[in-house]
């Protein structure tokens, strides 16, 4: 169904074209839309016209038109008969309506049809069918963005969202199956990189802070080649946007092609994960970790295991920071300059924020 400004907005269009006044009914005559100077009440006009076999009518001094949505009697367009051209302009003005309906439903279709190709609600044969009805190529690529921002349920993301990729000569499904995120199912001419869609990604992430939304994040399913397949370039695209906010909390944009063991990590039960916590630390907590330690361990770690350029990068000297390593083997049994323990260790504080992470959901 149109909503009643797009109907104002029509009627105000083509009557500052044709320069007559209009009113939109219902089928009971019952005013939906009208000009600001067409305000008679023709409820009893309206009443014989449906009950006739013509599409348009001559009443009076007003010309009636049915308009349609597949056969079904939808609409009554009143306007002036003053004027050669009344009777053309009427019949324009209610093809125009009648598009109108028929784009409108398609569109609210196409999204209905979305929704539950992501949520795997379709048989094959209902995708292959309902694809082909709303006029969507079956074997084109596509890719499927999640937005989610830290913001109130008041916040139309979804517009904003809509708003800004209708301005770009682009083929996109923006639709929403929940209240938090908002989902872009991108049509693509080619196969295009990785990094040109992470641009696409920022593009909007930025249009969405000039709205004053903040903590935008952007998840990137994988590029699917079938229609079929958009469900799983969505479940790629939701798992990159919880796997991100857990280990790549600094990064608005994450494609699930990047979450590399951290996509391993998250599926594993928790039962697993404190066993495997265990082995490493025993009693210990890594979370009892002062700030100096940890801030040594992630500072190593990102320095490919080079002493020398850690130590630099701390502002501490060499020796101080082989004694902080000598200490934190002392207390767990792992010598972080060894390239096993240094992969053991990196992995296990990797499973504490998970099973941190999880813990608080839980809660």
């Amino acid at each position: 169904m149109i909503s009643n400004q797009i109907l104002q907005n029509t009627i105000d269009g083509l009557t500052g074209i044709a320069h007559v006044p209009m009113v939109v009914t219902d089928a009971n005559g019952r005013c939906v839309v009208s000009t600001e100077n067409a305000k008679q009440d023709f409820t009893k006009e309206v009443e014989g016209f449906v009950n006739s076999p013509a599409d348009s009518q001559e009443i009076g001094k007003k010309l009636f038109f049915k308009i349609f949505d597949e056969q079904q009697l939808e609409y009554i367009l009143v306007m002036g008969s003053s004027g050669e051209n009344a009777h053309v302009i009427g019949k324009m003005a209610a093809f125009q309506l009648e598009a109108l309906l028929v784009a409108y439903k398609e569109r609210f279709d196409k999204d209905n049809f979305i929704k539950n190709l992501l949520l795997d609600n379709l048989l094959l044969v209902d995708i292959y069918s309902r694809a082909k009805k709303l006029h969507m190529q079956i074997d084109l690529p596509r890719v499927v963005f999640i937005a989610r921002a830290n913001e109130s349920k008041e916040v139309n993301m979804t517009d904003m969202v809509k708003d800004y990729l209708s301005h770009g000569n682009n083929n996109e499904i923006v639709t929403a199956v929940d209240e938090s995120s908002v989902i872009i199912v991108k049509e693509l001419d080619g196969k295009p990189a990785l990094s040109d869609l992470s641009k696409e990604a920022e593009q909007i992430v930025k249009h969405l802070e000039k709205q004053n939304l903040h903590g935008v994040r952007i998840a990137i399913g994988t590029i699917v080649h079938e229609i079929k397949e958009v469900s799983r370039s969505y479940k790629e695209a939701k798992m990159a946007l919880d796997v991100g906010k857990i280990f790549f909390e600094d990064k608005p944009i994450i494609a699930y092609s990047e979450l590399g063991i951290g996509r391993l990590i998250y599926q594993l039960p928790l039962p697993l994960c404190k066993m495997f916590i265990r082995e490493i630390f025993g009693d210990k907590n890594p979370d009892d970790f002062d700030e100096e330690t940890i801030t040594t361990i992630n500072k190593f770690f990102e320095n490919s295991l080079n002493v020398s350029e850690t130590s630099r990068q701390l502002y501490i000297h060499r020796n101080t920071l082989v004694y902080r390593l000598d200490k934190l083997q002392k207390n767990t049994g792992l010598d972080l300059r060894v390239f096993e323990d240094a992969i053991t260790f990196h992995i296990a504080l990797m499973v504490v924020k998970y099973m941190n992470n999880m813990e608080n959901m839980e809660f």
